[in-house]
């Protein structure tokens, strides 16, 4: 098998291209993953100063402890649902930041046979 010289270079201009693409997906992935950390700390932080709020204003035991429950119960659903959406983020990126090297890698991946 004999490489030509413009073979080597298309070789080493493809390359470029899908680091660089991959570059830029893993960046786009990385800002959302950031923001969604940002928006879920100011949505905890917004809602533990009402919860705090509202239980300085509690005048029995009951209220404290229904109120405890309320906010333990929503501040876990909250967890949940954001954790969720941030895995999905942290896949999405994953699959984003490999997409340039998949024609690639085909090029090179041996068929299999069944």
């Amino acid at each position: 098998m004999v490489f030509k010289v413009e073979d080597f270079q298309s070789f080493g201009k493809e390359q470029y291209e899908a680091a660089l693409a991959s570059v830029n997906n893993f960046t786009k992935g990385y800002q959302a993953i950031a923001t969604a950390y940002a928006d879920y700390s100011k949505k905890s932080f917004e809602d533990t100063s009402a919860y705090v709020e509202k239980l300085s204003g509690v005048k029995s035991l009951e209220k404290a402890i229904e109120l405890q429950t309320e906010f333990t119960k929503t501040a876990y659903e909250t967890f949940v649902a954001e954790s969720k959406k941030i895995t999905e983020l942290y896949a999405g990126l994953a699959k984003e930041a490999y997409k340039p090297f998949e024609g690639y890698v085909a090029k090179f991946t041996p068929p299999t046979s069944h």
